[in-house]
């Protein structure tokens, strides 16, 4: 089993890589914003929990998203791993995902972090913006607020995993399949050890 986090600002491909990565090594990918919709939109007991805590304005605790990760990893036994993406995104959800994933025998083995200039993820999200029908994707002051409240949340995760050797920084700039030859390089490297 691998178990990946998958880091990367606004814009900076995590998207495109994921499908690549699901496609070739068989992990399943778990999107926390994709984990609220789901369990909103069905309205199961966490989602529910966090809708409530939505409408009074307030942040989701991360028991309740640390429930919903625990629910999809439950839901995948025979997963051979999995791509953990937009969480952890600060230290004591990085702690709690460990502890889930030790509850299981499992743990994180990497965290792989595309790394992007701001120019030209500025220029990726206008691009995106073209066809996206999303209103912050054309704005360029929301994109580089997006881009830096990334960088101030995701700075102490990175530092968090490169304290237990486990962080890899990835050159996030070139052709598709350059930046997954890169990726594949080091999840190649995890799985022969």
């Amino acid at each position: 089993m691998t178990n990946l986090i998958l880091f990367g600002p606004p814009g900076s491909g995590k998207g495109t890589q994921a499908a690549k990565m699901i496609e070739k090594y068989g992990l399943v990918h778990i999107s926390t914003g994709d984990l609220f919709r789901y369990e909103m939109g069905n309205n199961t007991p966490l989602g529910l929990e966090a809708k409530s805590y939505m409408a009074k304005g307030e942040l989701v605790p991360d028991s309740v998203t640390i429930g919903m990760l625990r629910n999809k990893v439950d839901a995948h036994p025979d997963a051979g791993g999995f791509i953990f993406d937009g969480f952890p995104r600060t230290i004591p959800q990085a702690e709690a995902l460990d502890a889930l994933l030790d509850d299981k025998g499992s743990s994180i083995h990497a965290l792989i972090a595309l790394q992007c200039d701001d120019e030209e993820i500025v220029q990726r999200i206008k691009k995106r913006g073209e066809t996206s029908g999303r209103p912050d994707d054309n704005d360029e002051h929301i994109i580089r607020t997006r881009i830096q409240v990334y960088k101030n949340e995701t700075t102490p995760v990175f530092d968090f995993y490169d304290a237990q050797g486990k962080s890899h920084s990835i050159v996030g700039i070139g052709e598709i399949e350059e930046i997954f030859g890169r990726i594949s390089a080091v999840v190649d490297q995890l799985q022969a050890k």
